[in-house]
């Protein structure tokens, strides 16, 4: 079985690989990540210029083609160099161009999709609310009611990054009450994110800084019937397929940042000294640099294989959380061996272990905790629902 990249996949890795060390070096990332209070526009500029923000959007609608593989090798080579701030195409990538291409209508997607492909649309995630966190479903709160044209969408969404610069918010609200189970009577919005009844607050985190993480106040918002995405009531069984996409794509992300750490440690092994020799002599730094090549390896075969098994039309949902999993943790640390690599060094901001290892610090909590990645896993096996 091969689920490895085809002469076109690696023809355009060498592109990419090329470009972002042109373009995007890491001491620019650095800089614009250390920015907590300023949306790198210029960043996004470059993802346009470049034409990535078409990748994976079909050319009759503006956009570059490229199948999911093609968007785990784009994401892989930008989180090397940029590590989290690469989230900044991946949303609008999820958001827009999967989201609207999957399951928006033929109007909508000849609306919207060239937009998004020539970088003149952004758009933010507004799924997740203060009440729920993980659970997604049992802390929604988020309502929308019926009014001439359209719908008015009321409630609190939280870490929605982006969002504050952001042209559309993908919001998820309940519009029926009366159902069974939590996952049904949800329906998607393509919500305007300028108007009237939006309040967008920026909140201080961790890592990802410059690309800003919000919290969206919704009052009686409007969204126009035509700005409904797929069947109201049923957006749940909509969205799994593009929930599968997202964590595959985050472990692409944790792959480029293991690349990044690996090349890093290799680096500054081979030119620090202690000692009266280089570090890279000391058998315990040779076995950290091993444990990374090592994890590197393991979360590549994986991610391959489920974007492959995407890729290809088959169910991914149990790979896609696997990888979302093995590769967050990998990547978190991968990053944190790489600080102890560099000693005081790698705790220092004009370095890039620390930026690494904060950045993927979340993706062991974010789209979904690994904790509940665990619980599904060992569900499919056949074991009872924990939660």
């Amino acid at each position: 079985m091969d689920f490895g990249l085809s002469e076109e996949h690696e023809a355009f890795r060498d592109i990419a690989h090329r470009w972002v060390e042109s373009e995007v070096p890491k001491s620019w990332a650095r800089e614009l990540e250390a920015d907590e209070h300023n949306y790198p526009f210029a960043l996004w500029d470059k993802f346009t210029e470049a034409g990535f923000h078409g990748i994976g959007i079909p050319e009759e609608y503006g956009g570059q083609g490229g199948d999911v593989q093609m968007q785990m090798v784009l994401a892989r080579e930008l989180a090397r160099s940029l590590g989290g701030l690469a989230w900044i195409w991946g949303i609008t990538s999820f958001a827009g161009s999967k989201s609207i291409g999957i399951y928006g209508t033929e109007e909508q997607k000849r609306k919207y999709l060239p937009d998004i492909a020539t970088g003149k649309l952004k758009a933010a995630i507004a799924f997740t609310e203060p009440s729920g966190g993980t659970d997604l479903l049992g802390g929604m709160r988020t309502t929308a009611e019926r009014t001439d044209g359209g719908w008015l969408v009321s409630g609190e969404k939280i870490w929605s990054s982006s969002a504050h610069v952001a042209d559309r918010l993908l919001v998820l609200a309940r519009t029926d009450k009366t159902v069974e189970k939590k996952h049904q009577g949800l329906t998607l919005f393509w919500m305007p994110a300028q108007q009237e009844g939006v309040k967008i607050t920026p909140l201080a985190k961790l890592g990802m800084r410059s690309m800003g993480s919000c919290t969206v106040h919704m009052e009686n918002a409007f969204v126009a019937d035509e700005d409904v995405l797929g069947t109201p009531d049923k957006a749940w069984y909509t969205l799994l397929p593009t929930l599968n996409n997202e964590r595959i794509m985050v472990g692409a992300f944790c792959l480029g940042v293991i690349d990044g750490v690996l090349e890093d440690a290799l680096s500054y092994m081979k030119e620090r000294k202690a000692f009266g020799k280089v570090i890279g002599q000391f058998q315990a730094l040779q076995h950290y640099v091993a444990d990374i090549a090592t994890m590197r390896t393991t979360t590549e075969l994986l991610m391959n294989y489920a974007a492959w098994k995407m890729t290809t039309g088959q169910e991914c949902g149990l790979e896609s959380n696997m990888v979302k999993l093995v590769a967050s943790e990998n990547a978190n640390k991968s990053a944190d061996l790489g600080i102890q690599i560099l000693g005081g060094m790698g705790y220092s901001a004009e370095t890039d272990m620390q930026r690494y290892w904060r950045d993927s610090r979340l993706w062991r909590i974010g789209p979904i905790t690994n904790e509940m990645v665990r619980n599904g896993i060992a569900e499919s096996l056949g074991l009872p629902r924990s939660f």
